[in-house]
């Protein structure tokens, strides 16, 4: 049986082979997570045999496990035997933008832009690092350049809602939203409401944001998801809920009894 002295021994043994190897940040952060004890297999170094679309293979599936460390060098591989291929740069793009390092993120996505002009894709992104940024004029002129070239994108125009929405420009921010959700009525479903809200400047915010989802839901006539949104504005607090009562939009959902009974009962907002 150990002591525990030399238990601690053994740690500090086994982290410190760790730290020394070659493992990556994510690698190390994951055995940390998980146990001592054994450690985390080492991805192998990209094959100098392998051919170009083996190695972006390879990198496609280490990104869908997150490791990105790992897959960016598998890209990096990949971009060694056919280079300036714009869709591998967006992919090293990602991978950055994914481990939150911003500068090298940005440089990639440009990098893929000047290789292809029309990726639409990659001026998005390029709007995503400056929405991270907080820099959201610069978002918005390339959210615009990437729906351009890519105008039936529902993603694009939720994207660019948002980035109008934190500069508080909300009839645009209504306006782009609206042709999301006609380009794709569950787009609100495929996105990450968590990501928006970690950029709105207040509760405040947050509720008016869902609030305007709920009035957009409405006027579809998607009672469930205007409902539901209009429940999620009420817990945060959002104080012109009272507006639902006369709105245009809300007119249809004004017949269903659901909607008396949310605006009669009033959920207490969530505290923060």
């Amino acid at each position: 049986m150990f002591s525990p002295a030399s238990w601690l021994l053994t740690v500090l043994v086994v982290l410190a082979g760790l730290i020394s190897s070659p493992a990556t940040y994510a690698q190390l952060a994951a055995f940390n997570q998980i146990q001592v004890a054994p450690p985390m297999r080492q991805v192998e170094p990209p094959s100098p045999t392998a051919s170009a679309a083996e190695l972006e293979k390879q990198a496609d599936e280490l990104r869908s496990h997150k490791a990105y460390l790992d897959a960016i060098d598998y890209f990096h591989a990949a971009l060694d035997k056919q280079p300036g291929n714009a869709a591998v740069l967006n992919k090293i793009g990602i991978s950055f933008l994914m481990l939150q390092r911003f500068n090298a993120a940005g440089k990639n996505f440009e990098q893929a832009i000047k290789k292809d002009h029309k990726f639409a894709e990659a001026y998005n992104n390029l709007g995503v690092v400056d929405y991270e940024r907080r820099k959201y004029h610069g978002a918005i002129k390339q959210y615009k350049k990437a729906i351009d070239l890519s105008p039936a994108s529902a993603s694009f125009y939720s994207n660019l809602g948002a980035a109008y929405f934190a500069t508080k420009n909300f009839e645009q921010a209504s306006q782009a939203y609206a042709e999301a959700v006609r380009l794709d009525p569950n787009i609100f479903e495929r996105t990450s409401h968590t990501g928006i809200a970690a950029q709105m400047a207040s509760p405040a915010d947050r509720a008016h944001y869902d609030y305007v989802v709920a009035k957009l839901y409405a006027k579809m006539g998607d009672s469930d998801h205007s409902l539901e949104y209009l429940r999620k504005a009420m817990e945060e607090g959002y104080k012109g809920v009272n507006e639902a009562l006369t709105a245009p939009e809300f007119a249809e959902l004004r017949k269903d009894s659901r909607f008396a009974e949310l605006m009669s009962t009033r959920p207490a907002p969530i505290p923060e």
